[in-house]
């Protein structure tokens, strides 16, 4: 019985080793291929990745540089997630044409809705040009001109490595600076929104339920590439077609099941996997507090404002959505970073690095890095501290003083470039700020800088801390800055700027929000900013000396490179998990969750009449499962940022899913990812047809699309 049961623990270990990583998809070959195929894909490497046919790469673009979509279609149709593109459906509504409250289908491509500004990035062809880059380098002691030596190799290698006139070439950097991969890309800048649910399905749930399990929220948006004639990016005409994909995914009709192969490709924004024990302490103990605290202040403030005025709520959706995103991210993390002992696991694995260290005899090239390690982190905490205020209060949560930081730039170009400078400089930026303003409410803006600045007055580092912001009465203070400046307003803005130079930065100097940011600015820019960037190189090149070691001493091991907003593969499987103790979650919800959270006429839990009319006939289609309608599912897909809307794929190479999130028990998994705990979260596709189907009735869109049976075709349900 005790042999069983070490087996059996052996079999689960080795299922749990195979799983997490992000692994870029023209290096699939050999463990990787091996392992997926152990975890039942019945694709090969080069079905995944390929240069001289079509793959599975072909039809998984990046979606406007922060988000992944796919193409499902033959006439260039994409998903992605509803709030990937939810700043362009917000941007398509009124009060009176709501189609973040109602959804949008367009039931002909003439009445798909252009998109300013919106892009996806296909890529062509992956290369290592590590030696290339690296080349004339190694000699180098000094970090800055390492740096600029790497850069200038960069630069040429752009320039040179063979492409078409229509694409463009991308080194980035993996492992800290130890490899080197040239990206030949092509970027479609003619992308026009096809259909949208409604919030009530695509942020069903919102920021209650955001990063937790279970779920219940049918997060997708279709949109269509256009191309010209020739099939090549073009920007927006009237006259341009849609776009012939080299590859599009088929749909499976057969659902999941507890152990299904799932394969997540798409663009992870960052991770920091390799991160010393003591930098891991930093985030727990300093970073992450400081962040969450300001952002709790900011979200109650607008959140009062929006569940009471429907315009704040359409201004405000968006930007509260981006904000509660990371809050809650953060608090998940340290909890999880916690719960998992992250801390102690990395200070054991250092003393076996050490260990290795000695052995291999490398003492002189390695031994001093955890040491130094120490040293440094605890030298940049103040400034690490102070910088995360300066960011989250100046730059991220209190809008006018964003504005205002832009208009303090333009007289740092005055003082650096000159007159014609500041003066193109300026022209732009009264352009670029007019959608600022669409989505500006200075009632609110007013209370969240009360609460901010009093935060930002208290709590950071005070030696950084300008005199003019110490001990300050922040209701006071708001009332000069909110009532004065003439930053409040568009009209106020283009005033403040109209005239001869002299005159405006006249202007600038009197404007009290403008006084508020230059003393914040001034303060960081002095005295924080160059400190930080100095221990923050000498900290850098460390970390590339400790991942260099890493992979020397480690040669058989699966580390895979943190992401870095490039095409990745990560593979796994349906699976449920235990959070704590007495509770396991099942990894499949059902629509009967999403009536059993409703709540009528909540901003976050309504569910439109039609929705609900569905469910009590269990018209479901060919989409419901047993007389369910399966809504979300988890696996164990190792995802972050940027992950949002990748496709989930099954074992044949057909769409099966929409990732959107992660639990919370494991958003820790940027810093330390942990297979009992860590699971990505995903729409299945048989909910976003359903929902295209039988909700909209957009069935124009059903018939564009391959609709596949492969667990039928293998003979497996």
């Amino acid at each position: 019985m005790r042999f069983l049961q070490l087996f059996l623990l052996l079999i689960v270990f080795q299922a749990q080793a195979q799983q997490g990583g992000m692994w870029i998809p023209s290096l699939l070959k050999g463990m990787n291929e091996k392992e997926m195929k152990n975890l039942g894909m019945k694709m090969s490497a080069e079905d995944i990745y390929s240069v001289n046919k079509s793959s599975l790469k072909d039809a998984i673009p990046h979606f406007n540089g922060g988000c992944t979509s796919e193409v499902i279609s033959p006439k260039g149709l994409i998903l992605t997630n509803h709030h990937c593109g939810y700043s362009q459906i917000q941007s398509h509504s009124t009060v009176d044409n709501d189609y973040l409250t109602d959804g949008f289908w367009a039931m002909k491509m003439e009445d798909e809705l252009p998109n300013k500004n919106l892009e996806v990035t296909f890529i062509i062809k992956i290369e290592d040009v590590t030696a290339q880059i690296l080349e004339g380098s190694s000699s180098i002691t000094n970090e800055d001109e390492k740096r600029k030596r790497i850069e200038q190799n960069i630069s040429a290698l752009n320039t040179s490595f063979p492409k078409e006139a229509w694409q463009e070439n991308k080194v980035r950097t993996f492992y800290e600076g130890n490899q080197y991969m040239l990206f030949v890309t092509e970027t479609y800048k003619d992308i026009r929104l096809v259909g949208a649910p409604p919030s009530s399905v695509g942020k069903f749930g919102s920021d209650t339920d955001n990063w937790v399990w279970p779920r219940h929220t049918g997060d997708f948006a279709l949109f269509r590439i256009y191309a010209d004639k020739n099939n090549r990016p073009a920007e927006y005409s009237k006259d341009n077609i849609p776009y012939t994909p080299k590859h599009f995914l088929p749909i499976s009709l057969d659902g999941v099941a507890q152990d299904d192969f799932t394969l997540v490709f798409g663009y992870p924004g960052r991770t920091s996997e390799y991160l010393p024990a003591v930098a891991v302490e930093q985030i727990v103990n300093d970073l992450n507090p400081a962040r969450i605290e300001i952002r709790d202040a900011a979200l109650k403030v607008q959140d009062g404002f929006m569940r009471k005025d429907p315009t704040i709520k359409i201004q405000y959706a968006s930007k509260f959505a981006s904000v509660a995103n990371y809050w809650k991210k953060w608090i998940g993390e340290t909890q999880g970073l916690k719960k998992s002992n992250a801390i102690g696991i990395k200070q054991n694995d250092e003393k076996a690095f050490a260990q290795k260290v000695t052995k291999a005899g490398k003492q002189s090239q390695y031994g001093n890095i955890l040491p130094e390690f120490g040293k440094l982190y605890t030298e940049i905490t103040p400034y690490a501290v102070s910088r995360e205020y300066f960011s989250e209060v100046a730059l991220r949560n209190t809008e006018l003083l964003s504005a205002a930081f832009k208009l303090y730039q333009l007289e740092q170009v005055y003082k650096t470039r000159g007159e014609q400078s500041f003066t193109d400089r300026k022209n732009n930026l009264i352009n670029d700020m007019s959608g600022f303003y669409k989505n500006f409410n200075k009632e609110v803006d007013a209370q969240v800088f009360e609460q901010l600045i009093d935060l930002y007055s208290r709590k950071a580092p005070q030696q950084f801390l300008p005199a003019s912001l110490k001990n300050i009465d922040a209701k006071n203070l708001t009332a000069k800055v909110y009532g004065q400046s003439k930053l409040t307003t568009y009209e106020g803005l283009k005033e403040i700027l109209d005239g001869e130079t002299s005159v405006v930065l006249g202007r600038l100097q009197n404007d009290p929000a403008m006084a508020v940011i230059r003393d914040m600015a001034n303060s960081y820019f002095d005295n924080v900013a160059p400190k930080y960037e100095e221990i923050s190189t000498k900290i850098s090149a460390l970390q590339r000396d400790y991942m260099k070691a890493q992979l020397e001493l480690n040669k058989d091991a699966r580390i895979f490179p943190d992401a870095n907003s490039t095409l990745r593969v990560t593979y796994g499987k349906v699976s449920g998990y235990t959070p704590r103790d007495a509770t396991q979650y099942l990894p499949v919800t059902y629509l009967e969750g999403v009536m059993e959270k409703y709540v009528p006429g909540d901003y976050e839990f309504d569910v439109p009449q039609k929705l609900i009319t569905l469910f009590n006939n269990k018209d479901y289609g060919v989409y419901g499962e047993n007389g369910k309608m399966p809504v979300n599912f988890i696996g164990t897909n190792h995802t972050t940022g940027g992950n949002s809307g990748s496709p989930a794929i099954d074992a044949h190479g057909n769409l099966i899913g929409l990732n959107f999130d992660r639990v919370w028990e494991g958003t820790m998994s940027d810093i330390y990812y942990d297979p009992a705990i860590s699971r990505n979260i995903m729409v299945d596709v048989r909910y976003v047809l359903f929902i295209i189907d039988k909700y909209a009735g957009a069935t124009n869109i059903i018939n564009e699309l391959k609709l596949v049976h492969p667990k039928k075709k293998s003979g497996k349900r």
